[in-house]
């Protein structure tokens, strides 16, 4: 078997078994061929030889050229790549095994404050039938905390409005629903029923069912999104940095801050893992530390 067998292999699998979105299969490839291109360049033959040494040379080469995050990531692509080899009795070791991650500093979620989010609501011109979809783009991302390509996914017979609920469809084809307040409910409706009307008179497909879509009445994408994200930044007074990812990091953080329960939070977010969600109190944690030394007399004082 050749490297470009192996690999065809392992991408049928990522695809058909474990079900993967076309972008992670990519990166998964990628990190592959980036290995290729160092046993050709270093003449240590192929993918199916790779000893530990060459495994670990390979990983100390990496942080000429990237971050630990970037290196982390390779490496962990590589591992599920000769675990898979490994099970299909095609290698008897994984090289990539015992290699060590370089230790990466936490960081903490960025996130913006309650009056920030009403300032960018407030700076939306809603007297325009763009105004009025971008206005219900950043109340559903700050509303429900869904991925970008999650809402962007989002079918109209996926909404709820008798029980205020929609199906978001998430990573791994696991499902979740996800309440909607009042304000996004009401947001939904109105742009269900002359908004979302007036684009799809543009468009050639009149029976898509994607619940955003834009000004030609085709499907938003989550390209699109993260530009009317940057649009509002800019029309708007504000100066710090926004994506649709700051809004699901803010969504979590503020619900966290007002008393919200950390598995609550998990489901809405849909971590798989309690783990992935424990970062936001941190960040809640770091901001009740913040008030009391400003807020504490005793605290305030110059030493």
């Amino acid at each position: 078997m050749n490297n470009q067998e192996a690999i065809i292999l392992f991408k049928d699998y990522l695809d058909i078994e474990r079900r993967y979105s076309s972008n992670t299969v990519i990166s998964y490839t990628d990190d592959i061929y980036s290995l290729v291109h160092f046993l050709d360049r270093e003449q240590f033959g192929d993918l199916l030889t790779v000893s530990t040494r060459t495994a670990r040379f390979y990983t100390a080469t990496l942080h000429e050229n990237y971050k630990p995050k970037s290196i982390a990531r390779k490496i962990s692509s590589l591992r599920s790549f000769y675990n898979f080899l490994n099970r299909e009795d095609i290698i008897k070791d994984n090289p990539f095994r015992e290699v060590e991650l370089p230790k990466q500093a936490k960081k903490l979620p960025q996130f913006i404050y309650p009056e920030e989010i009403e300032s960018l609501f407030n700076s939306i011109n809603t007297t325009k039938p763009i105004g009025k979809r971008d206005k219900l783009i950043l109340e559903f991302l700050y509303g429900t905390g869904v991925r970008v390509g999650e809402l962007c996914s989002v079918k109209l017979k996926d909404i709820d409005f008798y029980q205020d609920l929609i199906l978001i469809h998430g990573k791994g084809n696991k499902d979740r629903y996800v309440p909607i307040h009042s304000m996004l409910s009401k947001s939904l409706d109105e742009y269900i029923l002359t908004t979302r009307n007036e684009f799809l008179k543009r468009a050639q497909n009149k029976e898509n069912d994607t619940l955003l879509l834009n000004f030609k009445g085709k499907s938003l994408t989550s390209r699109g999104v993260r530009l009317i994200i940057k649009r509002i930044i800019d029309n708007s007074e504000e100066t710090f940095n926004l994506s649709p990812h700051t809004l699901r990091h803010t969504f979590a953080t503020h619900l966290l801050n007002n008393g919200a329960d950390l598995r609550s939070v998990q489901e809405l977010l849909g971590h798989a893992h309690l783990s992935s969600t424990q970062i936001y109190t941190q960040v809640s944690k770091e901001k009740l530390k913040d008030s009391y030394m400003d807020a504490h007399p005793r605290a305030r004082r110059k030493k």
